[in-house]
């Protein structure tokens, strides 16, 4: 990876135009030029300057005229840099579609699967999102564990057997530790909590101590690129108390009013934004940042959040992430690359849930399909059906009464109760006892069996 190009100064449109005189005056005078190109895109000089300028224009011009159109619409965000330069942000047509699209999206209503609104249903789906962000978080941040084997873990309630499994499990706690506290006010102490919680037996042993606490000024931090590229240098140890709190500050809306809008998402972002920039942390920095986002996100209603997985669109295109708050720095720390960034992605990761969801449904009602010749046809809950798809898939699948309450968010009866129909009563599960617990296993002759007279 190698540092974007730092875009040209605004004082050399000053040279350009003792250079190019009254031409110059004329296309200032009457350009059309906004703050994104003619595709609607927010680009870095990085990538600006290989485009084919308007006429008149070379690509130097362009871009000096496009960062003026920016400055007008840009704000100071309560944030300084190492050198003590404010970060901004602004809020051009494109950022303002997409966040009225998510907040549409994102606080009302699924149509498209009313599942996700039953109240029966509701804790599944939101378990499995906790999960999928756990895992997806921990293996941006290197955890190799797979899906399949993090779903079983966590569902299981077994330990984990590696320090993956451990960021995996970490993470899904501090996901249920930030649904716990989303109504309170957030203060250093709780961030401290979660950073606790996201690094807890995966710091390394000379770091131990340091889990849910400040790096000191002797960690000698740097956030470098897969080939050792110095890619960002924090703030200095001494200066993270007050920086954390500005932090806590502006997720509590302290000293702000009417006039100081910002809107809820980008509020979000920007703490995103800063908990990776700032880097208050030995490790964890990125899985703390996006747990708060999740915290603010929530806090502010917009509960469709606590369905998706931000890390899953982020993790297809890591660089992605990283040029996102790169291009931040080198540009005069115009936060609203990352802010563009981020916005899509949270969209690609709603339409995701749509996808899962319609997946769900599709799997539901096959295993439906499957049961209209057979005397289990209109027996089984949603949540035996669930297992049923899984285990004509899945020959050999192992359940137990504490992974399936788990899934589902049940009382201990309720799962029994499940698995017991589906083993003494429907025949679908084999049961077996291992020590004083009882295993449901899929048998590999299920398709058979549930066609047959009961």
């Amino acid at each position: 990876m190698k540092i974007p190009l730092i875009p040209p100064p605004k004082e050399r449109l000053f040279e350009i135009l003792e250079e190019r005189g009254q031409e110059v005056l004329m296309l200032l005078f009457n350009a059309a030029i906004g703050p994104c190109d003619e595709k609607g895109r927010y680009l870095h000089w990085d990538k600006l300057r290989h485009l084919t300028p308007p006429e008149g224009y070379d690509s130097e011009l362009y871009w000096l005229v496009t960062k003026q159109a920016r400055e007008k619409i840009s704000k100071d965000l309560p944030f300084k840099d190492v050198k003590g330069k404010p970060f901004t942000y602004a809020v051009p047509d494109m950022v303002m579609r997409d966040i009225l699209w998510i907040s549409e999206n994102a606080t009302g209503a699924i149509e498209a699967d009313a599942r996700i609104s039953d109240v029966k249903t509701k804790q599944t789906y939101l378990i499995n999102s906790l999960i999928e962000e756990a895992i997806n978080s921990s293996q941006l941040e290197g955890a190799s564990t797979t899906r399949r084997v993090a779903k079983d873990m966590i569902r299981s309630g077994r330990a984990p057997k590696n320090n993956s499994e451990k960021m995996i499990l970490n993470n899904y706690n501090a996901m249920v530790f930030i649904r716990e506290y989303k109504e309170e006010t957030l203060t250093q102490s709780m961030i401290f909590e979660l950073h606790k919680i996201l690094t807890e037996g995966t710091l390394d042993q000379v770091d131990e101590d340091k889990a849910g606490a400040f790096r000191r000024e002797d960690d000698d931090i740097g956030v470098y690129s897969h080939d050792n590229v110095l890619l960002h240098t924090p703030p200095k140890a001494v200066d993270l108390s007050q920086r954390l709190q500005a932090i806590c500050d502006f997720a509590n809306k302290v000293g702000e009013d009417d006039t100081t809008y910002i809107p809820p998402i980008i509020r979000a972002i920007i703490i995103h934004f800063m908990i990776g920039y700032d880097h208050p942390f030995v490790d964890g920095n990125g899985r703390t940042a996006r747990a708060l986002f999740y915290w603010i996100m929530a806090k502010e209603g917009y509960w469709l959040m606590e369905y998706i997985s931000i890390s899953r669109v982020l993790k297809k295109a890591p660089a992605q992430y990283m040029y996102a708050y790169l291009y931040t720095e080198t540009d005069g720390n115009d936060s609203t690359y990352f802010v563009v960034h981020q916005l899509a992605a949270i969209k690609s990761a709603i339409a995701d849930l749509h996808e899962y969801l319609a997946a769900k449904s599709n799997q539901l009602r096959e295993a439906e399909e499957l049961l209209k010749n057979s005397p289990l046809q209109g027996a089984l809950n949603y949540r035996q059906l669930g297992i049923l798809k899984n285990a004509l898939e899945s020959p050999g699948a192992e359940y137990s009464i504490k992974s399936h309450r788990k899934s589902h968010g049940i009382s201990y009866q309720t799962a029994r109760t499940d698995l017991l129909k589906l083993s003494d009563k429907y025949n679908v599960l084999k049961k077996y006892k291992v020590g004083k617990m009882d295993i449901f296993v899929a048998p590999p002759n299920l398709r058979e069996l549930i066609t047959v007279e009961q």
